[in-house]
């Protein structure tokens, strides 16, 4: 190992974006990672290999037979042994990066646990698969004023947002309610294509270490892609005045 502890982020420094200054900036960075199913596992590999300082990730599940296809960071042994996603995923995570604090955390996430979970990081990530946890993530981030940064898969298909609560809107002022199951189907029902949580991961990965970096290059918009039909489009999301959320910031 090098005598110098940023040069394993040697060829990221070189990123005219990122250079050494944003490289030590993400080393002081302290974010949470709410889900680590299939987002969750390719979200957190990005986050700790390019180096964020703390990454604490929260998940109540253990890795099942059928996620294995798409939640990258998990083995038939984890299955096999029952270890709890976080945990198991915490495990690989820190040989990959013994620089990195990887923090896992077995548990829901709700009103009454997320400001314990989150009061002392920089920013949030969606690693969820439903709607309920994200609005409690949007909820408490707007409060705070705490940056995070939204995301969903299914089928061949995906979604980004990144908010900045006070600049541009929340996710509350596109969702206003919560959908109904029927019109919000995780990948137990309407199943998932592994390469589309790849990019989709990968984007709100970016996402945070622009958040990070430069607040102000970050997505600005609503990212929609499609892997199957190999579609990429933003549109902008106004600003709700009446946001049950961030109408009155």
């Amino acid at each position: 190992m090098s005598g110098d502890p940023l040069e394993r982020y040697s060829r990221q420094i070189l990123v005219p974006q990122i250079g050494r200054a944003g490289q030590e900036r993400l080393s002081a960075a302290r974010v949470g990672l709410v889900g680590c199913g299939a987002l969750g596992c390719v979200i957190s590999t990005h986050l700790v290999r390019a180096g964020v300082g703390l990454v604490r990730i929260v998940d109540k599940d253990c890795p099942e037979i059928h996620n294995l296809h798409r939640q990258i960071l998990f083995t038939e042994d984890h299955v096999a042994r029952r270890i709890p996603k976080a945990e198991a995923a915490a495990a690989v995570l820190s040989g990959a990066n013994s620089q990195v604090a990887v923090e896992p955390v077995v548990g829901v996430i709700d009103e009454k646990t997320l400001p314990r979970f989150a009061e002392d990081l920089d920013l949030l990530v969606d690693g969820t698969d439903n709607f309920p946890t994200r609005f409690v993530m949007n909820d408490y981030a707007v409060r705070r004023g705490m940056p995070w940064v939204y995301g969903g898969v299914i089928r061949t298909s995906g979604m980004s947002m990144t908010i900045l609560p006070g600049d541009g809107p929340c996710l509350r002022c596109l969702v206003r309610e919560l959908p109904r199951p029927e019109h919000s189907p995780n990948a137990d029902v309407a199943g998932v294509l592994s390469t589309t949580v790849a990019v989709l991961a990968s984007i709100e990965a970016g996402e945070v270490i622009k958040l990070i970096v430069d607040p102000d290059a970050r997505n600005k918009g609503l990212v929609l892609l499609d892997i199957w039909d190999l579609t990429l489009d933003r549109i902008e999301v106004p600003r709700d005045p009446d946001c049950p959320s961030c109408g009155g910031l």
